[in-house]
């Protein structure tokens, strides 16, 4: 089996480090192409504006100046020399990619386009309690119990035009003994938010942080299981129509164009 890894955090990221051990488990066919820099939040970005680098560091090793997105598209049309990948794994992220999070996660992101160029993909992530830069993901959880994860999916098979997004506990390995699949599930606050700051010479910058809020776990979510210490595997796709409005809006708008009334 060849598998090409990517991640959102860089190609130096302690999670990318966990994620060749972890695909080194499964096969010695392994490629790494990641950004040469931190990508988060990037999530299905393409660089049009500008020319891609690309550094080779190895025999199976790139660092690409882009997002994830350029860096699987790139491996998978160019890089990854012979057969194509036959499975991509995107992670470790350093933090969960859970309910909201996916529509912004880079790592979510790399497995999506490993998805549409035709190669079943992966993403995993590893929570954190605290976001800060001195908190350690405990990446141990997902190098011990990745790979039996993932072998069980490639048994168990998933549609073409679906991502698997696995998140690990932030737990001790031992204290985490239970899988389950989950949906997609949503905090019901807006934790984001710029801060404004003022430079030397007077002018305004800002920097993005983010809030906590209550959080709505929701039986069988992603956000209810990562809470209760066991790992999350949730199933994703593209496709953002909203089913129950769908239905509503037929019933109330279509065939003719609307005229404004006075």
């Amino acid at each position: 089996m060849r598998i090409l890894i990517t991640n959102d955090d860089g190609i130096h990221a302690e999670g990318l480090t966990a994620l060749e051990k972890i695909a080194a488990v499964l096969t010695d066919d392994v490629w790494v192409v990641a950004p040469e820099y931190e990508q988060s939040g990037a999530s299905r970005a393409l660089t049009l504006a500008d020319p891609l680098r690309v550094r080779r560091l190895g025999e199976r090793r790139f660092a690409v100046d882009g997002t994830p997105t350029d860096c699987v598209m790139l491996a998978v049309q160019d890089l990854v020399q012979g057969a194509k990948p036959d499975l991509v794994l995107s992670g470790v992220n350093r933090g969960q990619n859970l309910a909201e999070d996916v529509s912004m996660s880079g790592t979510v992101a790399g497995a999506i386009q490993g998805m549409v160029l035709g190669v079943p993909a992966i993403a995993l992530s590893q929570a954190l309690l605290v976001f800060h830069d001195d908190e350690r993901a405990p990446f141990e959880v997902a190098m011990i119990h990745g790979p039996g994860v993932i072998q069980s999916l490639l048994k168990a098979g998933w549609p073409n035009d679906a991502v698997m997004n696995v998140n690990f506990p932030c737990r001790l390995p031992e204290q985490v003994t239970q899988v389950e699949v989950t949906r997609q599930g949503f905090r019901g606050f807006n934790g984001t938010h710029a801060e404004r700051r003022t430079d030397l010479r007077g002018r305004d910058y800002y920097w993005m942080g983010f809030r906590n809020g209550e959080v709505k776990l929701g039986e069988g979510t992603d956000l209810a299981a990562i809470a209760a210490g066991k790992i999350s595997i949730t199933p994703l796709h593209i496709d953002l129509t909203h089913q129950a409005a769908l239905g509503a809006l037929k019933g109330r708008i279509g065939g003719a164009i609307p005229k404004v009334h006075a």
